[in-house]
């Protein structure tokens, strides 16, 4: 009896075949092609497909601006597209018989470009410019937050009259600082401390036109109350125009190409693919230790008892520039919201947003959120209250009333 039972038990123990171990992982292999199927196939799709630009004068999407430029072309208006500096000089053959507009939503262009691009032509037109292009083209505008989303006509500019109500979501706003001659601002939002979406700027040499309603342009928006009659008006008043949207191939490479640059394409869906296929298989195979168990805190622990104790510790450690970077980060935060600033935008971006606004020195405004460091309790104190005074202030000069 024994004998047989030891017999049953070695027939039945047995290694796993070729066929039964093919068998286990035939679907994996059939998830693994599925993916790869999906992947070839929507990258394939992408590739075929051209990138929908923004402005783009050819592009016909909701975001283009192709509408506006065949509009141009049946009123007798040359239109160039170009997509470099070298091809923006060479299409500019009769400056004062040529308008130059400019989109440069990514900054590309260096100083030294925008000043070549300034010295082109007698009239420019500026869509939605950042603060680099501001101070190279047109040193006397300064950006000031977001403008309404109707605007009405209130200037002697001629293209803005004929316009009457301009509209479009997320319109930039600009002032005007210093020297106001031959400055007409055009389409403001407040009353005490207004911020315009277009500022015209005559100089002797050329004519500047900083336009914050970039929407207006767009397929989508152009037909919109009086939307086509401005942006028809300021880029048709030449019988040029030379539409200029800065590419990378604007970019001067400073070093030997990056990682990113030297990797194919596919590498970074292949990763991620990789990344997928190890989580779905470590959650396949995981072990499960059951529910999770709720279990309730014996104490309710207030935010302010948190903040004390954290500046007991840090008083304790004499961590004063600690301290003080805490304060400055949420202090940064709160100044580029109340400027209108994205999430992404630099201490550098805030700095000018908040000197423009509060009309402090930048100097002044980036020792106060950077530079200064506390040598004693004191200095932290005073920086403290220099912080909560350059929010108050900055507030105070947004806020429209």
């Amino acid at each position: 009896m024994t004998a047989l039972i030891e017999s049953e038990t070695e027939t039945s123990v047995t290694s796993p075949t070729i066929r039964r171990a093919t068998r286990r992982g035939l679907f994996w292999f059939a998830v693994v092609a599925i993916l790869l199927l999906v992947m070839t196939a929507a990258l394939a799709a992408r590739g075929s497909q051209p990138v929908s630009k923004r402005l783009d004068p050819a592009n016909p999407a909701p975001i283009g601006a192709k509408a506006v430029a065949q509009v141009l072309r049946s009123q007798g208006v040359t239109v160039t597209n170009t997509a470099t500096l070298a091809s923006t000089e060479h299409a500019v053959t009769d400056a004062p018989r040529t308008t130059i507009a400019l989109y440069d939503p990514d900054g590309l262009l260096a100083k030294d470009q925008l000043d070549r691009l300034a010295a082109l032509g007698t009239s420019l037109v500026l869509i939605e410019p950042n603060f680099a292009t501001l101070a190279a083209i047109a040193p006397r505008v300064k950006l000031a937050g977001i403008a309404n989303d109707r605007l009405t006509a209130d200037c002697s500019l001629g293209p803005v009259q004929r316009a009457g109500t301009v509209v479009g979501a997320n319109n930039a706003a600009y002032r005007a600082v210093g020297d106001k001659s031959g400055v007409t601002s055009c389409l403001g939002s407040g009353s005490d401390n207004p911020a315009y979406a277009v500022i015209q700027v005559e100089e002797s040499a050329r004519t500047v036109t900083v336009v914050g309603v970039g929407d207006a342009f767009t397929n989508e928006r152009v037909a919109a109350e009086g939307n086509a009659a401005l942006t028809l008006s300021l880029l048709g008043q030449q019988p040029n125009l030379v539409w200029y949207l800065p590419t990378l191939a604007d970019v001067e490479s400073s070093g030997p190409p990056t990682l990113a640059e030297l990797s194919p394409p596919w590498l970074i869906p292949v990763i991620a693919l990789l990344g997928i296929l190890i989580v779905s298989a470590a959650v396949w195979r995981g072990r499960r230790f059951g529910p999770l168990v709720v279990e309730n805190l014996p104490v309710i622990v207030r935010a302010s008892e948190t903040m004390e104790g954290r500046a007991r510790l840090y008083q304790k450690g004499s961590a004063r520039v600690r301290a003080l970077d805490s304060l400055r980060i949420g202090s940064i935060d709160r100044l580029a919201l109340t400027c209108g600033l994205p999430r992404l935008a630099s201490v550098d971006d805030v700095v000018g947003a908040v000197a423009s606004a509060t009309g402090r020195p930048a100097e002044e405004v980036r020792s106060i959120l950077v530079d200064t460091l506390p040598r004693n309790d004191r200095d932290l104190v005073e920086l403290s209250d220099e912080l909560l005074t350059l929010e108050r202030e900055t507030r105070t000069a947004t806020q429209p009333h």
